[in-house]
């Protein structure tokens, strides 16, 4: 399978996120899957936010710009149309064979 690309996140987004764990008390996997994003990556911001170190994430990096972010959201959505349509490809071929006469099924 494909390996969806790597997304960057603003500070905001960052602050948002980890605020939708602690104050709507949802869980990690719950909240990255609302947010279209790695329960790891999550689960990272939680621990530097419980640690105070959250706002210092990504200081060293340059701001993302409009374009960029949206290329980025671009190819996320096409890795996962690929892994998607991969699967079906495979589903379509197994129960098709399950349909040829005299196979074992």
């Amino acid at each position: 399978m494909e390996r969806l690309p790597r997304q960057q996140y603003t500070k905001e987004f960052r602050e948002q996120a980890v605020r939708l764990v602690l104050d709507q008390e949802l869980t990690i996997p719950e909240t990255a899957k609302r947010l279209a994003m790695s329960e790891k990556t999550l689960a990272n911001w939680m621990f530097r936010a419980r640690h105070g170190q959250l706002a210092g994430l990504g200081e060293t990096r340059r701001p993302v710009t409009d374009r960029e972010a949206e290329v980025s959201r671009l190819k996320r959505e096409l890795a996962e149309a690929r892994m998607e349509r991969d699967i079906l490809k495979k589903a379509t071929a197994y129960f098709a064979k399950a349909q040829l006469p005299g196979t074992p099924s």
